[in-house]
């Protein structure tokens, strides 16, 4: 995918964009996004907030369901997704997000995402279903 497509597929979420959710590579089999840890991103103690580490790995996992969206489906939704946080990511931490999948069905969707940072310690590891729609 091209640089500008990228973009507009990070653009397509609307809430992606206020924690900076940046498409670095995306396709069928991986989907590869950054983005970096703000302060405004932070708990006490200025580390990552794991709504924003949740939310990191759902637009990930949910572009690749969207990139694997069977014929006549629209879009997807996430009816469930567990997050188990692993290490801290202080403020000022670039993070990548990586998504694959770990089954791709015709009305559910299976991804994982392993969300490190740039030491390449793991902070989070995220397993979301994403329902056809």
């Amino acid at each position: 995918m091209t640089s500008d497509e990228l973009t507009a597929l990070a653009a397509s979420m609307p809430f992606a964009k206020l924690i900076g959710f940046q498409v670095i590579e995306a396709g069928k089999d991986k989907v590869v996004a950054q983005a970096t840890v703000r302060d405004d991103l932070c708990t006490a103690g200025g580390i990552a907030h794991g709504g924003f580490l949740m939310t990191l790995a759902d637009c990930a996992g949910a572009l690749g369901a969207f990139l694997n969206l069977p014929d006549g489906a629209k879009t997807t939704t996430t009816p469930e997704s567990k997050t188990n946080l692993i290490a801290a990511a202080p403020a000022g931490s670039v993070l990548t997000a990586t998504a694959t999948p770990v089954s791709i069905g015709r009305r559910l969707q299976v991804w994982q995402t392993r969300i490190e940072r740039e030491d390449g310690k793991l902070v989070a590891l995220t397993t979301q279903s994403q329902m056809n729609l």
